[in-house]
């Protein structure tokens, strides 16, 4: 399995695909033409919200040079269907949305067993990718989650790759939850004894037959301290440890 965790694959306020850092080129290089996609939800009952969201993400990657034979949309109206489903496309595509409402609908349809003989590409975008991670990393996003003792932070994922992603850097720094600093109150703290990879839009993690690269602007968020580790351009071999 190829796979490729976004924080978002669009250029910022377009419906375009991001060239930055060879995304579009190394999609390309990974995905047959032409090819069969899965689009997976993340709220299996929002099915006018998933609707929307799958035929914009297919125009702008035709747009872009990619060409489907089928573009299928897997939510709440074809769950019991998801193992055939998974077994004839070539790309999935994990959507990004509310990671813990994403999770428990890829844990109710089994999705990390439907994915363990998965030979095509996958890409993760934004809570798509978070939920890829074997622990996920689930910081607080809806208001009241960042002071409820009962939120859960880390959940079970797919098992795709151990790295935890933040998404969206270039929107959320500085933003408040509840109150609280999104990184100095909440990521930070929550990083001791973990690490935790920050992405802008932009930017994005190439995993390809257990070797995985970052490509672009990064920052590492570990045992309480944060630091910039990669640049627009740059290209990190990861740490498989």
């Amino acid at each position: 399995m190829t796979c490729f965790f976004t924080s978002s694959p669009m250029v910022p306020d377009t419906l375009d695909l991001n060239p930055a850092n060879g995304f579009i080129h190394q999609l390309h290089l990974a995905v047959p033409y032409p090819c069969r996609a899965l689009y997976a939800c993340s709220d299996p009952d929002d099915w006018e919200t998933t609707d929307q969201y799958a035929e914009g993400t297919a125009e702008s990657m035709e747009k872009a040079g990619f060409a489907f034979t089928e573009f299928e949309v897997l939510d709440g109206r074809n769950a019991d269907d998801a193992a055939a489903l998974i077994e004839n496309a070539d790309l999935i595509i994990l959507c990004g949305g509310h990671v813990p409402t994403q999770n428990a609908f890829f844990q109710a349809i089994g999705l990390r067993a439907l994915l363990a003989d998965f030979d095509g590409v996958l890409m993760g975008i934004s809570a798509g990718s978070m939920n890829s991670a074997d622990t996920v990393y689930s910081h607080p996003e809806l208001e009241g989650e960042a002071v409820d003792p009962d939120y859960e932070r880390f959940l079970p994922g797919l098992g795709l790759t151990d790295i935890n992603i933040i998404p969206h850097y270039n929107t959320i720094a500085g933003d408040t939850l509840d109150g609280l600093d999104l990184f100095e109150d909440i990521a930070i703290p929550d990083s001791v004894d973990h690490a935790f990879l920050v992405l802008p839009d932009g930017s994005y993690v190439l995993s390809e037959d257990g070797h995985e690269t970052l490509h672009g602007e990064a920052y590492l968020i570990a045992d309480g301290a944060m630091e910039q580790i990669a640049e627009d351009g740059d290209v990190l071999e990861l740490d498989e440890e």
